[in-house]
Protein backbone atom coordinates (compact mmCIF):
# COMPACT_ATOMS: atom_id res chain seq x y z
CA UNK A 1 0.00 0.00 0.00
CA UNK A 2 1.18 3.86 -0.71
CA UNK A 3 0.62 6.41 1.88
CA UNK A 4 2.17 9.69 2.51
CA UNK A 5 0.61 11.52 5.74
CA UNK A 6 3.82 13.73 5.81
CA UNK A 7 4.15 16.84 2.90
CA UNK A 8 4.63 20.35 2.23
CA UNK A 9 3.42 22.82 -0.12
CA UNK A 10 4.68 26.57 -0.95
CA UNK A 11 1.93 27.65 1.69
CA UNK A 12 4.92 26.46 4.40
CA UNK A 13 8.47 25.18 3.20
CA UNK A 14 7.57 23.77 -0.21
CA UNK A 15 7.41 23.98 -3.78
CA UNK A 16 4.26 22.82 -4.97
CA UNK A 17 1.28 24.55 -5.27
CA UNK A 18 -1.45 22.24 -3.28
CA UNK A 19 -3.30 21.18 -6.94
CA UNK A 20 0.18 20.24 -7.62
CA UNK A 21 1.20 18.23 -4.81
CA UNK A 22 -2.23 16.36 -4.82
CA UNK A 23 -1.45 15.66 -7.97
CA UNK A 24 2.23 14.70 -8.20
CA UNK A 25 0.35 11.87 -5.75
CA UNK A 26 -2.05 10.38 -7.78
CA UNK A 27 1.03 10.43 -10.53
CA UNK A 28 2.33 8.22 -7.95
CA UNK A 29 -0.43 6.09 -6.89
CA UNK A 30 -0.74 7.13 -3.39
CA UNK A 31 -4.27 5.97 -1.62
CA UNK A 32 -4.33 7.56 1.35
CA UNK A 33 -2.45 11.17 2.23
CA UNK A 34 -1.51 14.18 4.33
CA UNK A 35 -0.30 17.84 3.53
CA UNK A 36 1.37 18.75 6.54
CA UNK A 37 2.53 22.05 5.72
CA UNK A 38 4.28 23.62 9.03
CA UNK A 39 2.05 26.14 11.33
CA UNK A 40 -0.59 26.06 8.72
CA UNK A 41 -3.64 23.92 7.56
CA UNK A 42 -4.01 26.78 4.45
CA UNK A 43 -3.60 24.20 1.69
CA UNK A 44 -6.65 22.89 2.72
CA UNK A 45 -9.74 23.91 0.41
CA UNK A 46 -6.93 24.81 -2.50
CA UNK A 47 -6.68 21.13 -4.08
CA UNK A 48 -9.13 18.45 -5.27
CA UNK A 49 -7.98 14.53 -5.30
CA UNK A 50 -9.14 11.09 -5.92
CA UNK A 51 -7.33 9.56 -2.44
CA UNK A 52 -8.48 9.68 0.62
CA UNK A 53 -6.94 12.91 2.34
CA UNK A 54 -6.37 12.99 6.42
CA UNK A 55 -6.20 16.61 7.51
CA UNK A 56 -2.39 17.08 8.93
CA UNK A 57 -0.22 19.92 10.40
CA UNK A 58 3.17 19.86 11.21
CA UNK A 59 3.85 21.86 14.22
CA UNK A 60 7.88 22.67 15.06
CA UNK A 61 8.62 22.43 18.58
CA UNK A 62 12.11 22.84 20.32
CA UNK A 63 13.26 20.58 23.62
CA UNK A 64 16.60 20.23 25.25
CA UNK A 65 18.52 21.47 22.39
CA UNK A 66 16.58 19.12 19.82
CA UNK A 67 14.52 20.38 17.14
CA UNK A 68 11.20 18.26 17.59
CA UNK A 69 8.47 18.21 15.18
CA UNK A 70 4.94 16.80 15.90
CA UNK A 71 2.51 16.18 13.43
CA UNK A 72 -1.15 16.58 14.28
CA UNK A 73 -3.65 15.41 12.37
CA UNK A 74 -7.42 15.65 12.42
CA UNK A 75 -7.17 18.96 13.46
CA UNK A 76 -9.36 22.11 12.70
CA UNK A 77 -7.20 25.73 13.51
CA UNK A 78 -9.97 28.01 13.39
CA UNK A 79 -11.19 28.19 16.87
CA UNK A 80 -9.10 25.15 18.01
CA UNK A 81 -6.35 25.73 21.03
CA UNK A 82 -3.64 24.78 18.20
CA UNK A 83 -5.08 28.44 16.73
CA UNK A 84 -2.63 30.39 19.50
CA UNK A 85 0.19 28.05 19.33
CA UNK A 86 0.53 28.02 15.96
CA UNK A 87 0.17 32.22 16.04
CA UNK A 88 3.07 31.91 18.12
CA UNK A 89 5.12 29.78 16.69
CA UNK A 90 4.64 31.86 13.15
CA UNK A 91 6.22 35.54 15.31
CA UNK A 92 8.68 33.38 15.97
CA UNK A 93 9.63 32.66 12.83
CA UNK A 94 9.59 35.48 11.18
CA UNK A 95 11.86 36.92 14.49
CA UNK A 96 14.30 34.06 13.39
CA UNK A 97 14.47 35.20 9.95
CA UNK A 98 15.54 38.63 10.92
CA UNK A 99 18.09 37.79 12.87
CA UNK A 100 19.08 35.07 10.47
CA UNK A 101 19.45 38.08 8.09
CA UNK A 102 21.50 40.71 10.11
CA UNK A 103 23.96 38.29 11.39
CA UNK A 104 24.31 37.17 7.17
CA UNK A 105 24.86 40.98 6.65
CA UNK A 106 27.51 41.64 9.58
CA UNK A 107 29.20 38.52 8.09
CA UNK A 108 29.65 40.25 4.86
CA UNK A 109 26.85 38.35 2.86
CA UNK A 110 24.62 40.42 0.94
CA UNK A 111 21.20 39.19 1.44
CA UNK A 112 18.22 41.78 2.86
CA UNK A 113 15.25 40.68 4.20
CA UNK A 114 13.23 41.10 1.10
CA UNK A 115 15.26 38.95 -0.69
CA UNK A 116 13.99 36.18 1.70
CA UNK A 117 10.32 37.52 1.88
CA UNK A 118 9.94 37.06 -1.84
CA UNK A 119 11.49 33.49 -1.31
CA UNK A 120 8.22 32.72 0.88
CA UNK A 121 5.83 35.18 -0.68
CA UNK A 122 3.02 32.63 -0.78
CA UNK A 123 4.07 30.96 2.96
CA UNK A 124 1.94 31.29 5.82
CA UNK A 125 4.82 30.55 7.73
CA UNK A 126 8.61 31.42 6.92
CA UNK A 127 11.46 29.57 8.12
CA UNK A 128 14.94 28.80 7.58
CA UNK A 129 14.32 27.11 3.85
CA UNK A 130 13.41 30.77 2.71
CA UNK A 131 16.91 32.37 3.63
CA UNK A 132 18.37 29.09 2.08
CA UNK A 133 16.78 29.70 -1.22
CA UNK A 134 17.63 33.31 -1.31
CA UNK A 135 21.10 32.75 -0.92
CA UNK A 136 20.79 30.21 -4.04
CA UNK A 137 18.71 32.83 -5.76
CA UNK A 138 21.59 35.58 -4.89
CA UNK A 139 24.31 33.43 -5.89
CA UNK A 140 25.72 32.89 -2.99
CA UNK A 141 25.15 29.23 -2.47
CA UNK A 142 25.09 26.24 -4.60
CA UNK A 143 22.36 24.71 -3.51
CA UNK A 144 19.95 24.41 -0.10
CA UNK A 145 22.62 21.83 1.14
CA UNK A 146 25.53 23.83 1.11
CA UNK A 147 23.84 27.00 2.50
CA UNK A 148 22.69 24.99 5.57
CA UNK A 149 25.84 23.46 5.91
CA UNK A 150 28.27 26.14 5.27
CA UNK A 151 25.62 29.52 6.77
CA UNK A 152 22.46 28.36 8.63
CA UNK A 153 23.70 25.52 11.18
CA UNK A 154 24.68 25.53 14.35
CA UNK A 155 28.27 27.70 14.91
CA UNK A 156 28.00 29.11 11.44
CA UNK A 157 27.22 33.21 10.75
CA UNK A 158 23.55 32.47 10.01
CA UNK A 159 22.53 30.59 12.69
CA UNK A 160 19.57 31.22 15.18
CA UNK A 161 18.76 28.67 17.71
CA UNK A 162 14.70 28.39 17.28
CA UNK A 163 12.35 30.02 20.00
CA UNK A 164 9.16 27.57 19.15
CA UNK A 165 6.79 25.58 21.98
CA UNK A 166 8.03 22.73 23.29
CA UNK A 167 6.74 19.05 22.32
CA UNK A 168 4.73 19.06 25.38
CA UNK A 169 2.79 22.00 24.44
CA UNK A 170 2.24 21.28 20.66
CA UNK A 171 0.71 17.47 21.91
CA UNK A 172 -1.59 18.77 24.81
CA UNK A 173 -2.78 21.51 22.07
CA UNK A 174 -3.43 19.16 19.43
CA UNK A 175 -5.12 16.62 21.65
CA UNK A 176 -7.14 19.72 22.97
CA UNK A 177 -8.17 19.84 19.64
CA UNK A 178 -9.87 16.62 18.92
CA UNK A 179 -6.36 15.71 17.01
CA UNK A 180 -3.96 13.43 16.55
CA UNK A 181 -0.70 13.70 17.86
CA UNK A 182 2.46 11.58 16.01
CA UNK A 183 6.38 12.39 16.73
CA UNK A 184 8.03 12.94 13.36
CA UNK A 185 11.29 11.87 12.19
CA UNK A 186 12.17 10.64 15.32
CA UNK A 187 15.17 8.98 13.70
CA UNK A 188 16.51 12.70 13.11
CA UNK A 189 16.69 13.39 17.03
CA UNK A 190 19.64 14.02 19.04
CA UNK A 191 18.54 12.81 22.06
CA UNK A 192 16.19 9.70 21.14
CA UNK A 193 15.01 9.38 25.11
CA UNK A 194 12.56 12.59 24.41
CA UNK A 195 10.21 10.14 22.77
CA UNK A 196 10.28 7.86 25.87
CA UNK A 197 9.47 11.18 28.11
CA UNK A 198 6.55 12.26 25.04
CA UNK A 199 4.91 8.61 24.69
CA UNK A 200 2.89 8.92 27.94
CA UNK A 201 1.53 12.84 27.67
CA UNK A 202 -0.87 12.58 24.46
CA UNK A 203 1.17 11.06 21.76
CA UNK A 204 -0.47 8.71 20.03
CA UNK A 205 1.54 7.79 17.15
CA UNK A 206 5.16 7.71 15.55
CA UNK A 207 6.36 7.91 12.07
CA UNK A 208 8.32 5.01 11.96
CA UNK A 209 8.55 4.65 7.81
CA UNK A 210 10.69 7.76 6.68
CA UNK A 211 13.03 8.08 4.08
CA UNK A 212 16.34 8.69 6.22
CA UNK A 213 15.33 5.84 8.46
CA UNK A 214 17.47 2.66 8.03
CA UNK A 215 16.13 -0.84 8.28
CA UNK A 216 17.61 -0.66 11.67
CA UNK A 217 15.92 2.14 12.79
CA UNK A 218 12.61 1.00 11.57
CA UNK A 219 12.87 -1.97 13.83
CA UNK A 220 13.61 -0.12 16.38
CA UNK A 221 10.68 2.34 15.85
CA UNK A 222 8.34 -0.60 15.43
CA UNK A 223 9.31 -1.71 18.76
CA UNK A 224 9.14 1.53 20.38
CA UNK A 225 5.53 2.23 18.97
CA UNK A 226 4.54 -1.46 20.01
CA UNK A 227 5.82 -0.40 23.68
CA UNK A 228 3.94 2.44 24.12
CA UNK A 229 0.58 1.48 22.08
CA UNK A 230 1.03 3.55 19.35
CA UNK A 231 -0.10 3.98 16.06
CA UNK A 232 2.77 3.76 12.80
CA UNK A 233 2.59 6.28 10.33
CA UNK A 234 4.80 6.58 7.23
CA UNK A 235 5.69 10.09 5.12
CA UNK A 236 7.71 11.44 3.03
CA UNK A 237 8.60 15.00 4.12
CA UNK A 238 8.67 15.90 0.57
CA UNK A 239 9.14 20.03 -0.24
CA UNK A 240 11.19 20.07 -3.59
CA UNK A 241 11.83 17.43 -6.41
CA UNK A 242 15.21 19.02 -5.98
CA UNK A 243 16.24 18.08 -2.85
CA UNK A 244 14.13 15.01 -2.17
CA UNK A 245 14.58 12.92 -5.66
CA UNK A 246 12.67 10.21 -3.99
CA UNK A 247 9.29 12.11 -4.80
CA UNK A 248 6.00 11.51 -2.48
CA UNK A 249 4.53 7.84 -1.43
CA UNK A 250 6.15 5.13 0.83
CA UNK A 251 5.13 2.04 0.41
CA UNK A 252 3.84 -0.03 3.63
CA UNK A 253 2.36 -3.22 4.55
CA UNK A 254 -1.16 -2.48 5.06
CA UNK A 255 -1.65 -4.21 8.38
CA UNK A 256 1.21 -1.58 9.48
CA UNK A 257 -1.32 1.11 8.44
CA UNK A 258 -4.47 0.06 9.17
CA UNK A 259 -4.54 1.49 13.18
CA UNK A 260 -3.62 4.86 11.93
CA UNK A 261 -6.11 5.01 9.29
CA UNK A 262 -8.52 3.78 11.10
CA UNK A 263 -8.03 5.97 14.34
CA UNK A 264 -8.14 8.86 11.52
CA UNK A 265 -11.40 7.80 10.12
CA UNK A 266 -9.73 7.20 6.66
Amino acid sequence: MIVDFHSHTHESDGTLHPQALADFMAERRVEVFAISDHDTLSAYGQFASGARVVTGIEINTTYRENEVHVLGYNVPLEGSPLQTLVEHNRDERAKRVEKMVAQLRRAGYGITLDDVLREGREAKALGRPHVGKALIRLGIAPDIEWAFRTLLRRGKPGYVPSTHVTPHAAIAAISAAGGIAVLAHPGRLKDRAILDELAPVGLRGLEVFYPRHDAGDVRYFREKAKHYGLVMTAGSDFHDIRYHVQGVGVEVDADDIRPFLELAGA
